[in-house]
């Protein structure tokens, strides 16, 4: 399915369209002033599904509710950073975190447990509270480095934190992207994601991936329909290219050529260029990867 307004004369990989359940997009929005808010979405609106305030700046910055109205006018959701609500839980003031979010004019909210250690049971009691009025992405996963990684706690947690009524669960890899579903140098860690998807179905999880070759892994491994977070404003379009195989990382996603012409390069997760057939079966994500960390 077509969702760009531009040419259409390429054979490229399918691509779901708005309101989408799968191929979700979420952007991380550090401090974005309105009038840059506007002209990405002028630019690439099409693409993003989620805006997320990142950490606590929307509650030490101007005009939020104004960003909250562009980005609703342009079917995008916004929601406010897991930080925040841990920090809002442990002050005691979810009441007055839920008026505010209502002035907003929020529909969903996050609600994670990676930054001052809440405990499993208190964040899922949190995510059972706030579901009643808002749509819920939870967060699994530390932001701590040090803090071991065992993919069978994450998958159990993926499943208690939907049960509890999570409507998506986004898989911890920071800003950074060099924690969580990553180790120190940003390889990806493909038991942890083989470990989740196979709990539960890939479209209720958005996986942060800020780097280019870790999105690039992801859309291999999963597909141009990946739920993809934590996307700086800048990267947005180059995301959408590795989706559509218009960028090197992604050439092999691309249809199969017409007999007697020539197969594009294909690239390993990392980005390094091979000369290859047409691929046959999915991609061997195996390059740039790693096993979990306990």
């Amino acid at each position: 399915m077509r969702t760009s307004t531009g040419p259409d004369f390429l054979s490229l990989p399918a691509r779901s369209s708005k309101p989408r359940r799968s191929g979700l997009t979420h952007v991380l929005d550090k401090g974005l002033s309105l009038v840059a808010l506007e002209s990405l979405v002028e630019t690439a609106g099409e693409y993003v599904d989620f805006v997320k305030l990142g950490w606590g700046t929307a509650y030490v910055a101007a005009g939020v509710r104004a960003k909250v109205a562009v980005c609703q006018d342009a079917g995008i959701n916004v929601c406010l950073g897991g930080t925040l609500s841990e920090i809002v839980a442990s002050q005691g003031k979810v009441d007055e975190y839920v008026r505010w979010m209502h002035r907003l004019g929020l529909e969903y909210v996050e609600v994670s447990n990676g930054a001052l250690g809440m405990p499993t049971q208190t964040k899922q009691a949190l995510i059972r509270e706030l579901s009643g009025e808002f749509r819920v992405i939870s967060e699994v996963g530390s932001k701590s480095p040090s803090e071991p990684v065992i993919p069978s706690d994450w998958a159990a947690e993926i499943v208690a934190d939907l049960q509890a009524g999570a409507s998506l669960v986004m898989a911890e890899g920071r800003e950074s992207g060099t924690v969580g579903l990553f180790g120190p140098t940003g390889e990806v860690d493909a038991e942890l994601v083989e470990s989740v998807v196979s709990a539960v179905p890939a479209d209720l999880l958005i996986f942060e991936a800020p780097r280019r070759e870790q999105q690039a892994w992801f859309i291999r491994r999963l597909g141009a329909d990946a739920n993809l977070g934590n996307i700086a404003p800048d990267e947005l379009l180059s995301l959408e290219t590795l989706r559509r195989g218009l960028r090197a990382d992604t050439l092999d996603l691309l249809p199969s050529p017409r007999p007697g012409s020539h197969p594009p390069p294909s690239h390993d997760p990392s980005g390094t260029p091979q000369r290859s057939a047409p691929l046959a079966a999915t991609a061997d994500p195996s390059a740039s990867v790693r096993t979990s960390r306990r």
